[in-house]
Parts: C-alpha cells; structure tokens; sequence
C-alpha cells in the first residue's frame, strides 16, 4: 500500500484514501473528509478492477430441429353425411352409417398407403351413434392410437387418430 491508494476498513464500515503512512500507523481520509488512524493488516485495497462489472453476452436459443414428418398437417376427415354425399335425403340412416364407415376405413387406408401419420376424425355432437360407430372402427384397427372418448363423451366433436 502507498500513498493515495484507496482502502477499505476490515471491521467498519469506512473507505478512504491513503494520505499519510507512519511506521506501524496508515492514516486515511474519509469521503468526508475527516482523518483516520489505522494499523496495516486492518486495511485492505479497493481494486476499482474487481468492482466493474463485466459485460453480459447474451447468447441465441438453438432452433429446435422438427423432422418433416412432425411438420404435416393431419388429414381431415369430416363424417357429416352432408360432406359426403350430394343428396342426403335418399339414404335410410343404416344406409348413412353404413356409408360414413366406410369412407373411415377407406381413409384409414389412404393414410397407410400414404404413409400419413396423423388422421382427424370429425363425426359432431349428437346422440353418440356415430361417434360410437367411429370407436369401434378404431378400435378394430392395429397399429393407431386415439383417445376413447371416455371422460369426454359427447364434449368433443372430433378425434384424433395416430397411426403408427
């Protein structure tokens, strides 16, 4: 330590400049101004160096890689008998089901020979009948998962279908 240095005091609370040094005395002057007295080994230096703080680099996230298989979007099949046919008035309702099935199984199928992943089964809210007809389809079906519907029977309008 020399002359001019500045120090901190090891048990109070004070800073100073170093401006006279005795043999075994450091005297010091406040940030008031007024004169301190103090042995060598109650000093310590204050490095302006430590104190500045360094500065923060902020790094960029990694973008997330998505395969393109997570990419498609799923196929769409709405069950509503007006979508598939253009006059719905000439089928008996076992004729409807009957037809409604089929197109499920047949885009079961496409999506296989397509090598489609995700499949969207929509048959609507109503009575349960076709919604019912669509699980069991699914659930004679190997290699695809869906939700049952338990929990939310008659809530959604639409099932979600993943084929393996």
């Amino acid at each position: 330590m020399k002359i001019g240095d500045h120090v901190s005091v090891l048990n109070d609370n004070l800073r100073g400049k170093i401006i006279k040094i005795q043999k075994n005395l450091i005297i010091l002057e406040d940030e008031h101004g007024f004169e301190h007295s103090f042995k060598p080994e109650d000093l310590v230096p204050i490095e302006p160096d430590l104190y500045t703080p360094d500065s923060i680099s902020v790094k960029q996230e990694p973008q997330k890689k998505v395969s393109k298989k997570n990419k498609t979007q799923p196929l769409i099949l709405d069950l509503h008998f007006e979508q598939l046919v253009s006059n719905p008035c000439d089928y008996t309702p076992w004729e409807r089901l009957f037809i409604q099935k089929k197109r499920l199984q047949e885009s079961i199928k496409f999506c296989r020979k397509n090598k489609i992943k995700k499949l969207k089964v929509i048959h609507g809210i109503g009575d349960g009948v076709l919604q019912g007809m669509v699980l069991e389809v699914l659930g004679g079906e190997i290699d695809l998962e869906y939700e049952d519907g338990y929990f939310f029977k008659h809530q959604s309008g639409a099932i979600d279908v993943l084929l393996k």
